[in-house]
């Protein structure tokens, strides 16, 4: 850290240093602590510590001229002077002495511990300047409250995080899972500590059952410090019907279906039951437990089968829609499975087939209605124009029939002309 330098009144010595320190504080009362001109000064940096853990003081001379260093606490009470310890405190012990270095550590440092520190140079005039110790105290104890120990899915819950006895204050980051979410604190000041406490309010899913949620503490003295708490969360079950026989295959009369419920929540759901929506179920038709069974399907058969479950907070259902084919059927169906409209989909492509049969029928009939029609009407266009022939040439109608139909020479006509 930078080197910090202040420049005070006259230094006093604490109780129990030898008759030579008052003798020499009584000297300088009357001086001015500046620096030297020459360049000689003091040197120190402030100390940030861990409480419990040791601080580490150095008074540094550069240009040392041989003067003596001196090391004072907040009260200004003598610690060392040179290498002796005047103060009756076995938890200030000389780290190194030298005439350019004085320096000492602080062991089981506490609260009570920090403030100023002062070096003081015994030159002319006489030199001082101050390191600052913090203590850092880490929290006390880390702890999560929740409001309601088991939850309902769509509940929302309060759960609070408290860290306590810190300096300086904790901000607290909330964690559910690996995805950082936002709470709000308060800060609450006893003396020279600070409590925080932080809310999080949290709208709680089935996908949240046994997610931790993380409450984690950012401080400059400690690492790493977080505590959690499991969710637990109830849902209604969710319901699955599959297809054991045939499998993927067509639902063909006289074959037998087999399907299967699978059911899953929180609590496990205790009741399960088959029935046929909007009609009764053919008798038949098996169930036992979580399997339906029929031996023999036929037409009647038809319709939509849903299997439902339930537990403590609720029910849920699933739905299978059975289409039972004639014998003679090879088109391949969709798979069967929990949700409703596959049979329409089924149903879909049947329709589309014929509907693409129909279409080359009628266009095929279009066609030869067209080639018909252009037949006729080119016949009776002749038939028009060689009578419109003969009625020029004659005098009368029955001459006219008769030069139309007779004569050598119009029937190569008539023979050239189809050609």
């Amino acid at each position: 850290m930078a080197a910090r330098a202040q420049h005070s009144g006259p230094a006093a010595s604490g109780g129990g240093a030898p008759a030579l320190v008052p003798l020499l504080l009584l000297l300088l009362s009357a001086a001015a602590i500046i620096p030297r001109g020459d360049g000689q000064n003091l040197v120190t940096e402030d100390v940030t510590v861990v409480e419990g853990d040791v601080a580490t003081i150095s008074c540094r001379v550069k240009n040392s001229d041989d003067s003596v260093i001196q090391l004072l606490n907040p009260n200004r009470q003598t610690i060392y002077f040179r290498d002796f310890r005047p103060l009756k405190d076995s938890r200030f012990q000389l780290v190194n002495f030298s005439n350019s270095e004085l320096r000492v550590s602080l062991t089981n440092v506490s609260i009570s511990d920090e403030g100023r520190y002062f070096c003081q140079l015994y030159t002319d005039p006489p030199q001082e300047i101050y390191t600052t110790i913090t203590v850092l105290v880490p929290p006390r104890n880390l702890v999560i409250d929740i409001q309601k120990e088991i939850a309902v899915e769509g509940e929302e819950i309060e759960l609070n995080c408290t860290a306590m006895a810190s300096r300086p204050a904790t901000t607290i980051r909330w964690f559910k899972g690996n995805k950082e979410l936002t709470g709000k604190s308060e800060v609450e000041q006893w003396s020279d500590m600070y409590t925080v406490t932080s809310q999080l309010l949290l709208k709680v899913g089935r996908e949240d059952d046994g997610v931790p949620v993380i409450c984690l503490v950012d401080h400059p003295a400690v690492k790493d410090l977080q505590t959690q708490r499991y969710l637990e969360v109830m849902y209604k079950p969710q319901v699955r019907v599959s297809q054991n026989y045939p499998v993927q295959g067509l639902t063909r009369e006289g074959e037998p279906l087999e399907l299967t419920c699978a059911a899953f929540g929180k609590p496990q759901p205790t009741d399960m039951r088959w029935l046929r929506v909007d009609d009764e179920m053919p008798q038949h038709v098996v169930v036992s437990g979580s399997n339906l069974l029929i031996s023999n399907l036929n037409k009647t058969d038809n319709g939509t089968y849903r299997c439902e479950a339930s537990n403590a907070v609720g029910k849920s259902h699933a739905d299978y829609m059975l289409f039972v084919y004639d014998t003679t059927a090879t088109t391949e169906p969709a798979v069967h499975d929990s949700r409703a409209g596959e049979e329409g989909a089924i149903r879909s492509v049947d329709h589309a087939v014929v509907g693409g049969v129909v279409a080359v029928v009628v266009f095929a009939m279009l066609c030869l209605l067209i080639i018909l029609g252009r037949y006729f009407a080119r016949h009776k266009g002749t038939y028009f124009t060689h009578e419109a022939k003969g009625a020029d040439d004659a005098a009368d109608a029955d001459t006219a029939i008769i030069n139309a139909e007779g004569g050598q020479n119009n029937s190569e006509e008539k023979k050239e002309y189809f050609i």
